[in-house]
């Protein structure tokens, strides 16, 4: 996983929560990497797997919650890191779209070993759009989050229905229908 993945999840923790609360997270799991990270590193998603559950354990809130506020965080901060990436797209629906064939193309050739999602998306028709995320690293609920991220770049409203495709998390499904 990389770096800035992890350098945004820390940076908003520390923006909703404090900086003792990034300190006692990073404390209480074991990583290899000790939470020092740069935005260009690669770590292992375990890390970010531990430092979510710690967050989990010490605020209350819900995993799936932590997970889609922070996909909603990091779509506006790679928005602002990359935005050159999303040149010439107008709407959500034109980003889920590019998300395979332009979006991950372009971040594989800043970072060759990037380990990304794989996104299989349909338009249904003008209003219905399918994707599908598979994910060893199961994070289905970070991709809801980036979702509402772009949803809200474009100032646009939708429903995102989630359909596990396999018990283990790795395949969900989402169907995505604009509300205005």
């Amino acid at each position: 996983m990389k770096g800035i993945v992890f350098t945004e999840f820390l940076e908003m923790v520390e923006d909703k929560f404090g900086y003792a609360v990034v300190d006692d997270i990073i404390s209480k799991s074991e990583l290899p990497s000790n939470g020092s990270y740069t935005a260009v590193g690669t770590y292992s998603s375990h890390e970010m797997i531990q430092l979510v559950h710690n967050l989990h354990i010490n605020s209350g809130i819900p995993l799936n919650v932590l997970y889609e506020v922070f996909g909603e965080y990091l779509f506006g901060s790679l928005n602002k890191a990359y935005g050159q990436m999303f040149n010439g797209i107008t709407n959500a629906f034109d980003m889920f779209l590019a998300i395979e064939e332009n979006i991950h193309v372009q971040v594989k050739k800043l970072y060759p070993d990037a380990e990304l999602p794989h996104f299989e998306v349909s338009l249904i028709d003008e209003n219905n759009l399918k994707m599908i995320y598979s994910s060893e690293r199961k994070m289905g609920d970070l991709a809801v989050g980036l979702i509402k991220g772009c949803l809200a770049h474009y100032k646009e409203q939708a429903t995102i229905s989630k359909n596990q495709l396999s018990e283990d998390g790795k395949n969900v499904e989402f169907i995505i229908t604009k509300t205005k």
